[in-house]
């Protein structure tokens, strides 16, 4: 049964990532790192590490590399996807390595009775952000110049 779920689970990781795919690469931009969130089950405590790519981060046993962070051009605060690789100091071998992706945590999810890891977003830098409206509430409207902005 258990060899059953995890073939299920590798489909849906492939299926979500074949989705992702089918934008072209130049629709998906490599960030300069991202943030990674940590659930100690057993404290309760969490905590979100910011991450350069190759940087590494220990939480009790757990060490968590980002080896990549990506979001799409068009979208740069509406998804992540992040690889990840997780040891924890007991095992020889990583007990994780593969990506992860923000709006599908549980999608390839690690699989530890003491950590929940997940990604939460890529740092995305100020000129891939798309620009907002300033408008204050009082439905004055805004101006793209930012002049006439009285009171």
């Amino acid at each position: 049964m258990r060899l059953g779920a995890g073939l299920i689970r590798a489909w849906l990781v492939v299926a979500a990532l074949a989705q992702a795919s089918l934008a072209t690469a130049a629709d998906v931009v490599e960030a300069k790192g991202g943030v990674v969130r940590v659930l100690d089950r057993l404290t309760d405590i969490v905590t979100d590490y910011d991450l350069a790519p190759g940087q590494v981060q220990t939480e009790g046993r757990l060490s968590v590399r980002l080896d990549e962070c990506r979001y799409p051009s068009d979208q740069p605060l509406g998804e992540a996807y992040a690889h990840l690789t997780i040891s924890d100091a007991q095992q020889v071998e990583p007990i994780f390595k593969g990506w992860m992706i923000a709006s599908s945590p549980g999608l390839n999810a690690l699989d530890h009775p003491r950590y929940d890891v997940w990604v939460l977003h890529c740092d995305v830098p100020a000129s891939a952000l798309p620009p907002t409206d300033q408008t204050d509430g009082s439905g004055a409207g805004s101006t793209s110049s930012g002049a006439g902005s009285g009171g």
